[in-house]
């Protein structure tokens, strides 16, 4: 079974999450620790993140700076075999556009049907650092709606070149993004609403929103795409607040707004320890509205958050 045959034979909200690969040469020991911290609340699924290279800085003496291209966390088809394996958990790697031709893409399809991985969160991914607006690499995509353009193709038995595949394995199924708050590069929420139609039309299943922390933001975002006829289901994405810091990242890297009455709470915290327990506190009540609305599942960012999202759980579960 896929994503969506899942969420629709469960009963209930369903509670699934996403984890990144370690950082390179640190080992698997934080993400099993992640796991095995929030497997006992028997997760529908989980995501593992995708990350491009990026430029780094090497000294070489003299004056003299070396610039080359690393990937820092590699390993996102290795990640979500070794989880499946290892605790037989339903694994859904993301695969972007950013970073990667069409000949990379194809040829991690296959390695990802070898291993049997045939759920996809599809994503166009973040610009690179050194770029001041999104660029493809080489012949790579611009966007999603491309990606699973290509996806489709592929599933009908066909590679990037347009030549048969000989003998076509099971194919692939894609959950993707989307943004109660509207895409950062969005004109507007119409025009946000139009690519999420296209991506459904495409053969998108199911869509994962970002983070948001007003559930008014969720319901009327829901309203408007169904008015709009899309008819995916539509996972709300929870990420607790666990930092003072966060007041000011999160709504500059998500472009989210933090209602009055959550900053009021948390610039009353002295420390962290108190900014986790308003945070905890406020995606309970969060997780509780949204469940009794009916909503098919509450999807985690447990990046920093794995001790405040068993807390959630324990909770609502």
């Amino acid at each position: 079974m896929n994503v969506i045959d899942l969420l629709n034979n469960h009963s209930g909200t369903a509670f699934s999450f996403e984890v990144l690969p370690p950082l390179k040469g640190t080992g698997l020991a934080d993400l099993w620790h992640t796991i095995d911290t929030l497997r006992e609340f028997d997760p529908l699924y989980v995501n593992i993140t995708n990350h491009r290279s990026e430029y780094v800085y090497k000294d070489l003496g003299g004056g003299i700076m070396q610039r080359t291209r690393t990937r820092r966390r590699p390993g996102t088809i290795a990640v979500a075999a070794a989880i499946q394996q290892r605790y037989g958990l339903h694994v859904v790697p993301h695969l972007l556009c950013s970073g990667y031709t069409r000949e990379d893409t194809e040829y991690m399809l296959i390695d990802l049907q070898l291993l049997g991985i045939t759920d996809l969160l599809v994503l166009r991914g973040d610009k690179a650092r050194e770029d001041r607006a999104f660029r493809p690499t080489g012949d790579g995509y611009s966007h999603a709606t491309e990606l699973l353009a290509h996806i489709a193709r592929f599933n009908e038995g066909f590679f990037v070149d347009g030549t048969p595949i000989p003998t076509p394995a099971a194919p692939f199924s894609c959950g993707v993004a989307c943004y109660p708050e509207k895409h950062e590069e969005a004109p507007n929420m119409e025009a946000d609403l139009e690519v999420l139609r296209k991506k459904a039309d495409l053969g998108a299943q199911y869509a994962v929103t970002q983070l948001f922390y007003d559930n008014r933001k969720y319901f009327d975002f829901v309203e408007r795409a169904r008015q709009a006829g899309i008819g995916i289901p539509i996972i709300p994405g929870i990420k607790p607040i666990s930092k003072l810091s966060q007041l000011t990242t999160l709504p500059r890297v998500f472009h989210c707004e933090l209602p009055q009455t959550l900053v009021s709470e948390m610039q009353k915290c002295r420390t962290d320890d108190d900014v986790r327990q308003v945070g905890v506190e406020w995606s309970v009540a969060q997780c509780r509205e949204l469940m009794q609305a009916g909503v098919p599942g509450l999807h985690f960012y447990t990046v920093s958050a794995t001790d405040s999202i068993r807390r959630i759980a324990e909770q609502i579960y």
